[in-house]
């Protein structure tokens, strides 16, 4: 099991790839719950040589996080986008000519 940093949950962070999430979700969707040996099979189909343990810390991580947005006690964060940026920009620069127009009568 490789050492990962602590995450709000308190739990350890184990490092999987983006192929392994992937399927870690696949896997959650075709073996759902009440499925016998659950979380064996989705180890298995994850590979990597994840154990069951890691799979189930995996899982708790991921309801922890889904708590957390649906209690709305993380803040979102909005990326600037370039287009917004440009939007922005085309905002101010409209209102700027729209005041110079009114200026000028």
């Amino acid at each position: 099991m490789s050492s990962g940093s602590s995450t709000r949950s308190g739990l350890q962070a184990e490092a999987w790839s983006m192929e392994e999430n992937k399927r870690f979700e696949v896997a959650l969707a075709r073996y759902g719950e009440g499925t016998p040996d659950r979380w064996a099979r989705v180890a298995r189909a994850v590979g990597g040589g994840k154990s069951i343990d890691q799979v189930v810390r995996h899982y708790e991580r991921l309801l922890s996080d889904i708590q957390l947005i649906e209690s709305a006690a993380e803040p979102f964060y909005h990326y600037p986008t370039t287009h917004n940026a440009r939007r922005r920009g085309a905002a101010a620069a409209d209102q700027e000519q729209r005041l110079r127009f009114l200026k000028l009568y």
